[in-house]
């Protein structure tokens, strides 16, 4: 069961008549040595820490260790509250959750790095928003994060989830095409499908910066964590219809990677250009005067 790119995943699934999900369980099983049961578990317990640090913020909002983000979250589910959000109910509550997380993350909290800190919020806010919307089981969601978890592998073994190689499309932009994927088999997509909205998310997010105010993984980061939600619903939405990607997974996995190699550094995590470089942002890092 072990593949190393997403034709080879998509062979596997079809060979075997099983989902992405499956197919990544029986591999972490198999090259893990450990039973299926032990995986499960694991995975389990990375959902009950996701479903926490997505709800935690909304019970009592955090104050992020740089002070540029705490309680956006919960001004979001106070806006929903008041029926005044124009977003459906799916994409409303996605982002929250999503925003909530990185609060967590910005105070020092027990969060779910997927695949990255900065990008944590993206995959919990999507499964925590389906649930919640379409009633779905814990266990349910345990399967799609598996699969979620094989794009974030793939990612991981032929490109890059580092903000600091290939920019924030490497990291909320993968993030968010783990959670377009999971979304999709989790709403009845077949493999092909979830990794043709894995394979949208990229295209969408191709370029995106990382540029961190202060050098801090806090802002612009939790607003394009709510981004990335969307993106995913997007490209999970378009998917589920029958809109086919030209390019393949794999292929816009290359392109994405070689755009953020192309990325000067100013635009990889240095804080140096971008948001981090506006007189604005610099004032309230305290970095130079502003003018």
């Amino acid at each position: 069961m072990d593949f190393k790119s997403a034709k080879e995943l998509l062979d596997l699934c079809e060979e075997n008549q099983l989902p992405i999900s499956e197919v990544m369980r029986q591999r972490e099983c198999i090259l893990g040595e450990v039973p299926r049961d032990a995986v499960d578990h694991r995975m389990a317990k990375a959902w009950e820490i996701m479903r926490a640090s997505a709800t935690q913020p909304l019970k009592k909002p955090i104050k992020s260790m740089g002070g540029l983000i705490g309680g956006e979250a919960k001004k979001l589910e106070t806006h929903y509250n008041k029926k005044k959000n124009i977003c459906g109910d799916v994409l409303q509550k996605a982002m929250t959750y999503a925003m909530a997380v990185l609060e967590v993350n910005a105070s020092m909290g027990l969060i779910v790095a997927a695949p990255t800190a900065g990008s944590a919020g993206v995959v919990p806010g999507m499964m925590l928003a389906l649930q919640e919307c379409y009633r779905i089981s814990d266990q349910r969601i345990v399967d799609a994060l598996f699969n979620a978890g094989a794009v974030g592998y793939l990612a991981m073994r032929n490109a890059t989830v580092a903000g600091a190689v290939g920019g924030c499309q490497a990291e909320v932009g993968i993030a968010s095409a783990m959670a377009a994927s999971a979304a999709v088999e989790l709403m009845g997509g077949d493999p092909q499908q979830c990794l043709d909205a894995a394979s949208t998310v990229l295209m969408n997010m191709l370029g995106l910066v990382c540029d961190p105010v202060g050098g801090l993984v806090e802002y612009p980061c939790q607003n394009r964590n709510a981004a990335g939600v969307a993106n995913a619903l997007i490209a999970a939405e378009l998917s589920l219809s029958g809109i086919r990607q030209l390019i393949p997974f794999d292929q816009m996995l290359d392109a994405m990677y070689a755009v953020g190699k192309r990325l000067p550094a100013e635009l990889r995590e240095t804080a140096l250009g971008g948001c981090a470089a506006t007189p604005a942002a610099c004032a309230a890092c305290g970095l130079c005067s502003g003018n």
